[in-house]
């Protein structure tokens, strides 16, 4: 099944507690939360206090994207706010292995994210710690850029270097229903979209036309 995930950081922040509603009853798999931090990305968002606060509102899936280094020290807090799922960027430590065990260990589902230039093997040793693997088709840290192409082929090896685990493909970043139809025929299953959602003003409309866009 192909899951949908609004990205808040499209979402009309002055209304933000109807905004998480609307897309919850609209029919979102999960809450897409990004989290940055002005060093790891050139752009600030979120904090723990907002997870806390959406964590109040919707009991769907909270997939909190951390784009901040150091991350390790900030894990806990995103964890007691309520996260169900904690994603942390291949890059942004040097110990992605030791990451992804303390969320494990604070009894959450382990996400890694890797930027367009970073290359499929630095998951290869973590795959039996990872439960989400993130995609960025722009580079990170600001909403509405263009897709970038190239990163269908690296969804694809992603895809094969899965295999049979119960490990989630998401991708994040220029994601309307034609790109949804490239990164889940390289064998995505989780999409991220901010703008085409947010944008659109029919909530329920734009993720149809998402659903839609990923079986064509």
């Amino acid at each position: 099944m192909i899951k949908i995930a609004p990205s808040i950081l499209a979402a009309n922040l002055l209304n933000i507690e109807d905004e998480v509603i609307s897309v919850d009853k609209a029919g979102a798999n999960y809450i897409h939360i990004d989290v940055m931090d002005g060093h790891f990305v050139p752009n600030f968002s979120f904090g723990y206090n907002i997870v806390k606060s959406i964590r109040l509102i919707t009991k769907k899936t909270l997939d909190v994207h951390l784009m901040i280094s150091p991350v390790d020290q900030y894990l806990e807090a995103f964890a007691n706010a309520g996260s169900d799922i904690i994603t942390v960027h291949a890059e942004a430590g040097a110990h992605l292995d030791r990451s992804l065990q303390v969320i494990r260990g604070l009894g959450k589902k382990a996400g890694v994210s890797l930027n367009p230039s970073t290359p499929t093997d630095v998951v290869q040793y973590v795959l039996d710690k990872v439960d989400l693997i993130l995609v960025m088709t722009v580079n990170p840290g600001f909403g509405g850029q263009s897709f970038i192409e190239s990163q269908v082929d690296k969804v694809s090896t992603l895809r094969k270097m899965i295999g049979d685990r119960p490990i989630e493909l998401e991708v994040d970043g220029g994601i309307n229903p034609k790109t949804a139809a490239l990164v889940t025929g390289a064998g995505a299953n989780v999409l991220v979209a901010g703008s085409a959602v947010f944008n659109s003003g029919k909530y329920k409309k734009a993720i149809e036309a998402l659903r839609q866009g990923a079986s064509s």
